[in-house]
């Protein structure tokens, strides 16, 4: 007997000491927490259909999404502006931030940070050429359109779109971006990649409280003074637009803040996550 099989077999002669009858034990299966494993393959499976997507499919919802984003800034920038200041102001523009997360994870929009995780899961569970050319394929692909779709928000905003004063709020509260040039971005960077990775991994777990947890877990972004690339970006257009940042200081936030989110979504989140897991999925005879 190998070691699953043994496993298996402690933990059915463990659940025998309490007798059930079927009824009873449908309830019991029905409200247990799905395994590391069953999560695992959702996600790599949600990862597969990514990058199985034709380019204009990913196009168009990575742009989709860039644009919906900047409900972000648009949320916080209102939430500072709009509520007297109090010791609530921070929860208050973090709840503002969560907007556009809630409305691009929920409408199955393509956004870069979402792939770090998804993306690197059926190239963690088979390394080879293929998928690691599929993968950046994808990551290229939706992040140029993230990035479009930012630039696209911030020009509408710049030109007046969405009023003077709104304009003025938005770069106001665009200016939290220079805390986050060079190391300190791409330090900033990780926890952020983690968070994001971390809203992919338990929404399928989170039936009947997504909204909840996707406000909690990118409201903790701003709240924490993390940096998310997409949603940053879109604070550097509003403030290139502006007049306020250099090309220069544009990249110096980009570059590292990428990175940054990369390690936290990719290297860490994904990996770490797949590690747990890998030990069952190589012992599994369908799978060989």
């Amino acid at each position: 007997m190998n070691e699953p099989d043994r496993q298996e077999a402690a933990i059915d002669d463990e659940e025998r000491k309490v007798a059930l009858d079927p009824e009873q034990e449908d309830v019991v299966d029905d409200r247990r927490a799905a395994s590391a494993l069953i999560v695992h393959e959702i996600v790599r499976r949600q990862g597969i259909e990514e990058l199985e997507r034709p380019a204009a499919s990913l196009w168009w919802s990575g742009l989709t999404a860039g644009i919906v984003i900047g409900l972000s800034l648009l949320g916080k920038a209102v939430m500072e502006t709009a509520v007297p200041a109090g010791p609530w102001t921070p929860l208050l523009q973090a709840l503002g931030y969560a907007l556009g997360f809630v409305v691009v994870v929920l409408g199955r929009m393509q956004l870069f940070t979402e792939s770090t995780l998804s993306a690197v899961l059926p190239l963690a569970t088979d390394p080879s050429a293929r998928n690691m050319v599929r993968t950046l394929r994808l990551w290229g692909l939706v992040l140029l359109a993230n990035l479009v779709g930012t630039f696209a928000f911030a020009g509408f905003a710049m030109l007046g779109g969405l009023g003077v004063e709104q304009s003025r709020e938005l770069v106001e509260a665009s200016g939290v971006i220079f805390e986050h040039m060079g190391m300190a971005g791409f330090l900033a960077g990780i926890p952020a990649g983690i968070l994001l990775a971390s809203v992919v991994w338990t929404l399928p777990s989170a039936e009947g409280q997504k909204v909840t947890l996707i406000i909690l877990l990118t409201g903790l972004i701003d709240l924490g003074g993390f940096a998310h690339i997409v949603a940053g970006s879109a604070e550097m257009w509003v403030l290139m637009l502006h007049g306020d940042l250099s090309a220069g200081q544009g990249l110096a936030f980009f570059l590292p803040v990428l990175g940054g989110n990369i390690v936290g979504g990719s290297v860490l989140f994904a990996l770490l996550a797949h590690a747990q897991v890998r030990g069952e999925i190589e012992s599994d005879p369908v799978r060989g």
